[in-house]
């Protein structure tokens, strides 16, 4: 017997749409913002702020910054070449290298954290209430801890479920 599908409701839908669309906005406005005033892509500018806490084993910082280890290892290629970070052996993992942020890195970082943070406070904290931000961190931390557990093992494509509406009623 197929399962059934538990379709979103049109509130859920709502809500969902509301998600992918304000997310998928944000992140490219501000993507964009970076690259327009800094040169930096949002995925570089977050790589920055990790190694500006230290060091960082590659495997380690390709999980913080939540990329696959290749597209880390293409990012970070880039911040070499421009000189902001520079790679080194790990000393406890011979295979293992290590990232850090160099002193013109450093410099890079902070030029760019000013004008970052005034952006994601125009479109994020000045426009959302106290709750609301509280709200919204509460339940993205909850999403990212849900997106970190295995998939199960007896995940059933959509396309091959036959009960509930048609495609034009599926979530986006």
């Amino acid at each position: 017997m197929t399962p059934v599908t538990p379709w979103l409701d049109p509130e859920q839908q709502r809500s969902w749409r509301a998600l992918v669309e304000g997310a998928g906005q944000l992140l490219a406005r501000v993507d964009r913002h970076l690259r327009d005033t800094h040169g930096l892509t949002l995925a570089e500018y977050e790589i920055l702020v990790r190694l500006s806490e230290g060091h960082a084993h590659m495997s380690e910082l390709a999980t913080q910054v939540s990329h696959s280890r290749a597209r880390l290892s293409q990012t970070v290629d880039r911040l070499v070449r421009a000189g902001l970070v520079e790679r080194s052996p790990c000393p406890e993992d011979r295979r293992g290298v290590h990232a850090t942020l160099t002193e013109r890195g450093a410099g890079t970082l902070a030029a760019a954290a000013r004008d970052h943070v005034l952006e994601v406070r125009r479109l994020v904290v000045d426009v959302l209430s106290a709750d609301e931000l509280t709200a919204v961190g509460t339940a993205m931390a909850k999403v990212a801890a849900a997106t970190d557990q295995p998939e199960p093992g007896d995940h059933t494509e959509p396309s091959e479920q036959a009960d509930g509406p048609g495609p034009t009623d599926q979530t986006v």
